[in-house]
């Protein structure tokens, strides 16, 4: 009778009996200067993402948008992105990951602006799309981080950049809430993006003086090819899978982000400052799982295992609030949400890295991400209609969504076994 081995991407729990220390936060930090300066620039970044992205319904009311119209810019964004990602990641494998963080933070602080700017509803959608196009570097910065751990070191590393990504929640809503000034229309809502590509401006300065390049240019790398990209994803039991698990879990997410501040409005007659304090909540449950928790999870349970079981929590959040009717609950039931969400994003990149060949790794990376943008347009466009049916219907949306992104997670351990029985 064979036994078959365990997976090496998400091994189950199995005693040792002599464990290597686990380093701190501190020495990880301490050990990589560039490491550290790569978390800097992603958390200034992020302040102005996530500065911006709760004022954007209110933003776009105040141009006389409608609902279809206000998910239709965030779907713009995401469209993008969709473009961008794959683009951006595989450019990176060739030229190197600096000259593509370069480029993309420049484009965030010019867009940005640029949106402060807009006339119309239209103006402000086409301005999405190209500050999509700018955006899409999450691939680069994965990579980067990649590029400069070993193997056991990407899901914990991976879970810091998430962590930065979260601090940027934390601060970056708080900030817009407070900038912003609806009865103005329009024009209250400039401070807060000039803010937001200040934040790109310094992102920009950063990369420019203090990031160390992780990959140098060489005439073996291979080309950008998104197409063979794609080709070689689709033939892999397991990154197909992932990559669908991304398809399925930002759809959820995406839908939630494009209506949460419209939710808030029709169910508690909530504004943007009201809304705007909710993320900080969001980013401090999540920050403390990436911080804190995911590593411990992933070494006990595995990759695969921690990522269904975040995706059921995840789920879990938006039955939760569709049953929810005090305004005092909206935001602990939304760090619930946010604690299974958090380390969705650390193990899929670790997944993806530990099973991506080295030489495509940025473009399957960017592949993922663009699944990503595929969800940010599926999902606000789907959110949206349901919401203009029934005020939770986005939240049921989300639930089972989360529960077939669980379903294809736990598919991908069925095809990393039977890959080593083979």
């Amino acid at each position: 009778m064979s036994v078959t081995p365990p997976s090496p991407i998400a091994p189950p729990p199995r005693p040792d009996p002599a464990p290597p220390p686990k380093p701190s936060l501190k020495t990880v930090i301490q050990e990589n200067g560039a490491l550290s300066v790569m978390l800097a620039v992603v958390f200034v970044n992020l302040v102005g993402f996530g500065l911006v992205v709760p004022l954007l319904p209110f933003f776009a009311r105040s141009l006389e948008a409608q609902v279809w119209q206000v998910t239709l810019m965030f779907a713009a964004y995401s469209f993008g992105q969709f473009f961008a990602e794959p683009f951006w990641g595989s450019l990176s494998d060739k030229i190197g990951r600096k000259p593509v963080l370069l480029m993309t933070t420049a484009m965030n602080a010019l867009f940005y602006v640029a949106l402060a700017f807009a006339p119309t509803i239209w103006w402000a959608i086409f301005i999405r799309f190209f500050n999509g196009i700018g955006s899409g570097n999450v691939s680069t910065i994965q990579s980067y981080v990649s590029d400069m751990s070993e193997p056991h070191q990407k899901a914990g590393r991976m879970s810091l950049i998430g962590a930065a990504f979260s601090l940027g929640f934390i601060i970056g809503p708080g900030i817009g809430g407070v900038l912003a000034h609806s009865d103005e229309g329009a024009t209250g809502f400039q401070l807060p993006l000039f803010v937001a590509a200040g934040m790109a401006a310094i992102a920009t300065l950063g990369v420019l003086l203090y990031v160390k390049e992780s990959r140098k240019r060489t005439a073996s790398a291979p080309q950008v090819n998104l197409r063979a990209t794609f080709l070689e994803v689709r033939k892999d039991p397991i990154l197909s899978r992932i990559v669908l698990t991304t398809l399925c879990y930002m759809a959820a997410f995406a839908g939630l982000e494009a209506t949460f501040g419209l939710w808030a409005e029709a169910r508690y007659s909530w504004q943007p400052r009201e809304v705007g304090l909710v993320f900080p909540f969001i980013g401090i449950a999540a920050a403390i799982m990436q911080v804190y928790a995911t590593r411990r999870l992933v070494r006990r349970f595995g990759e695969i295992r921690v990522l269904a079981g975040g995706l059921l929590v995840f789920g879990a959040g938006f039955i939760l609030q569709s049953f929810n009717h005090l305004a005092p609950l909206v935001t602990p039931i939304v760090m619930l949400a946010a604690t299974g969400q958090a380390v969705v994003f650390a193990t899929i990149s670790a997944l993806i890295t530990l099973n991506a060949p080295p030489e495509r790794q940025g473009a399957v990376l960017g592949l993922n991400m663009a699944a990503g943008a595929t969800a940010r347009i599926i999902g606000p466009v789907a959110a949206g209609f349901l919401f203009s049916l029934t005020t939770d219907a986005p939240l049921w949306f989300g639930a089972a969504m989360c529960l077939m992104a669980a379903f294809l997670a736990l598919k991908v351990e069925k095809a990393a076994q039977g890959r080593i029985s083979a």
